[in-house]
């Protein structure tokens, strides 16, 4: 996306990443470090979540996505995971009118119903206030895991197959991506992982297959509208291939 964008305080990056999407690492440690428990880390990484929507508002990013809990985190203790639920809550009941005021649409991808019933009724309440929104988009993976976002769409899909609704002839990506979370959305431009861990954690995998990666050691809670600065500013010297070659001058090919 080449639109110049400029704050009044920082300067943007011409070349702006539109869709964002951040796996948020490093709560737990960043707490042991400072001889916190672990749910302490996980409220400083909910204020560092409020940052960085505000920065992407600010910056003009039109959707932002942020791995929140995952399929596997259940498999962590119940008491970590109870206070998780209550923190969500919470950040419904505490964020949700300046979210509405910015004019911010809230989406959740994954299975929130599983999720304790008043997660689900903050979640209900947070996408119907929202639901006409016309600005950011902020995603919100809750109880998600892409394998399993791709076996409920190949599902789906079979299911439509087997109704004579469609031909395996029909299925083609765009017709894959439609059964996905993430339908009528632009995959992800840029991945930012917090924390120094190298890899994606079962997220978004069929979105992120040409996704930009950038890295940082920064702990989750330690993250702040500088840091995504220099993520968006890395992104935006970077050259997107696709797979396929960039002709820089007639007759001259970039491998």
């Amino acid at each position: 996306m080449a639109v110049p964008r400029e704050n009044k305080t920082v300067k943007v990056p011409d070349k702006i990443p539109y869709h964002i999407a951040i796996i948020m690492d490093g709560n737990g440690r960043w707490a042991k470090k400072r001889l916190m428990p672990r749910t302490m880390g996980h409220r400083a990484g909910m204020a560092a979540l409020k940052r960085v929507v505000k920065a992407c508002v600010k910056f003009n990013i039109p959707i932002l996505t942020v791995y929140a809990f995952s399929t596997e985190n259940w498999k962590r203790p119940g008491e970590e995971v109870d206070y998780l639920m209550k923190l969500l809550v919470e950040f419904v009941n505490k964020e949700l009118a300046e979210l509405h005021e910015q004019n911010i649409r809230i989406n959740v991808l994954g299975d929130y119903l599983q999720l304790p019933f008043e997660c689900q009724m903050a979640i209900k309440k947070a996408l119907h206030l929202t639901a006409g929104n016309s600005g950011m988009i902020f995603n919100i993976a809750l109880n998600y895991g892409a394998r399993l976002e791709i076996i409920k769409a190949v599902r789906e899909i079979g299911r439509l197959v087997k109704e004579g609704k469609i031909s395996p002839e029909d299925i083609d990506e765009r017709l894959f991506a439609d059964f996905l979370f993430t339908r009528g959305m632009p995959d992800p431009d840029l991945v930012i992982r917090t924390a120094g861990e190298m890899r994606v954690s079962n997220f978004l995998l069929w979105q992120i297959a040409y996704s930009e990666i950038w890295i940082t050691d920064k702990l989750w809670p330690d993250f702040t509208e500088e840091d995504l600065l220099k993520a968006i500013d890395d992104y935006s010297r970077r050259e997107r291939r696709f797979g396929g070659l960039i002709i820089k001058e007639k007759g001259e090919e970039n491998a």
